[in-house]
């Protein structure tokens, strides 16, 4: 049996659920983390698994939502993420939100406890070395420039960044709590929540309008490069978002649907900014949707614009981080082992996925195929039926060229949802006449997430 250790570049979230499922399936693990030696733009502790963006999971409703499934596989996978997720999780409606800093020192005590890992702080600086047999890179939206420029060498690709943005934290004492209120949207009680987990602040029309117009014309953080690099839409800055049409955030992190204010419930707010809690003791909120690359100085005075954020005081403005993908189905392998060097895997948000619990989906099951390969054995990928299995054939299979585009790469990131998966056929219940199109999709989804859950258990 091979004793050769496995090599994991980056300690975020893949990185570091890939060294807990190798270590915990017996295989040696080296957990090479640059933070403590090289600092980044974005991260501002040297812990494992820092969240640099939201502190939320997205939904966790595993019957209902391709993210909740994608939760509940993990726990069923022992994901060490998900595992200190639920120990740190706040109220947040339907989704899983949680205590970033709790989150990451859970996951930082594990890994570091772990028998069979060894933490390593140091930047490699170009391609791994030839006598690493086993390693997985998963350096995620920061990867080191030196280690960036190795990758396009060795993948012939010509550019492997874009931006992401970050949303700013308000602090909870400086919000005006006779304009803001309580609620949920529709209500919705998600994991440790109450159904009214969100701050809400209304917006008439005429307040929305100037708003949109202020952030069409406020200065921008400026680089070089940018017109040439696309963004991801599920995180587009809301500037970009209010250029693409004055009614575009109405319909997007502003839109007012399933709200009510309970200090005039007869009229109907035109636009609605939500805030969600950003740490366990509720002191540090997040502003939902609203990341940005304006410039600091002009930040406060827009967002000050907002109703009951006329003296907000923010613990954190927006700003931005770069983010790193290769071209997953052009140089991937279907088990992500790099053609041209099958040495290497990836994982995480450098393969093209977006959001917290897909980078670390993909570091769980890179973990478990390297540490079986290590050991002497084989894993073979989850089935295409389950939420891991469509996420992985998505990255690397899954995708079709576009036969045109103006420069900006035509794969881009994604997040897991249910148009990844295979078709599942329902049938109407016995009895009913008219079956509609509501009660049909959640048939539906419930449909495909049973089978999915069948099939982990099969493989796992």
């Amino acid at each position: 049996m091979s004793q050769e250790p496995i090599h994991i570049i980056g300690g975020g979230l893949a990185g570091s659920e890939a060294a807990w499922q190798a270590a915990e399936a017996g295989a040696k693990v080296i957990l090479h983390e640059m933070r403590g030696v090289r600092e980044t733009d974005a991260h501002q502790t040297d812990a494992l698994a820092e969240l640099v963006c939201s502190n939320s999971f997205r939904s966790d409703d595993h019957e209902q939502n391709a993210v909740g499934l994608l939760h509940e596989e993990m726990r069923r996978c022992n994901s060490v993420v998900m595992r200190a997720a639920d120990q740190h999780k706040l109220p947040a409606g339907g989704a899983l939100a949680v205590d970033r800093h709790g989150f990451s020192g859970a996951v930082t005590e594990a890994i570091s406890n772990h028998p069979n890992i060894s933490i390593v702080r140091e930047e490699i600086a170009g391609w791994p070395p030839d006598d690493w047999q086993h390693v997985i890179i998963a350096t995620g939206p920061l990867t080191s420039p030196a280690l960036a420029e190795a990758v396009l060498e060795k993948t012939g690709e010509d550019s492997l960044a874009f931006f992401d943005a970050i949303a700013p934290i308000v602090h909870y004492d400086s919000i005006d709590h006779d304009i803001a209120w309580k609620q949920s949207r529709y209500d919705k009680v998600g994991p440790g929540g109450t159904g009214a987990d969100y701050l809400n602040l209304p917006m008439d029309q005429d307040q929305y309008f100037a708003f949109v117009e202020a952030l069409k014309s406020a200065p921008l953080h400026e680089f070089k490069d940018w017109e040439k690099v696309p963004y991801f839409d599920g995180c587009l800055p809301i500037e970009v978002m209010a250029e693409r049409g004055v009614e575009t955030l109405r319909h997007g992190p502003m839109k007012p649907v399933g709200l009510t204010n309970p200090r005039n419930p007869t009229v109907k707010p035109y636009a609605i900014v939500q805030l969600r809690q950003d740490n366990a003791l509720g002191t540090l909120w997040n502003m939902v949707g609203f990341q940005t690359k304006m410039r600091y100085g002009i930040q406060a005075e827009i967002f000050r614009m907002i109703p009951g954020l006329e003296k907000a005081q923010f613990a954190r403005l927006g700003g931005l981080h770069r983010n790193t993908f290769i071209n997953s189905p052009k140089v991937l392998a279907p088990d992500l082992k790099l053609k041209v060097d099958p040495r290497i895997r990836f994982a995480g948000q450098v393969t093209g996925v977006e959001g917290y619990v897909e980078s670390a989906a993909v570091g769980l099951i890179t973990g478990r195929m390297t540490a079986a390969e290590a050991l002497g054995g084989s894993l073979s990928i989850p089935p295409a039926t389950t939420a891991l299995g469509a996420l992985i054939g998505h990255i690397t299979g899954g995708h079709i060229e576009a036969e045109s585009y103006s420069g900006a790469r035509s794969f881009q990131p994604m997040n897991v949802n249910f148009g990844l998966f295979p078709e599942v056929t329902v049938s109407k219940p016995e009895g009913v006449k008219r079956w509609r199109g509501p009660e049909r999709t959640i048939a539906k989804r419930r449909a495909i997430t049973s089978r999915a859950l069948d099939d982990l258990k099969a493989w796992a």
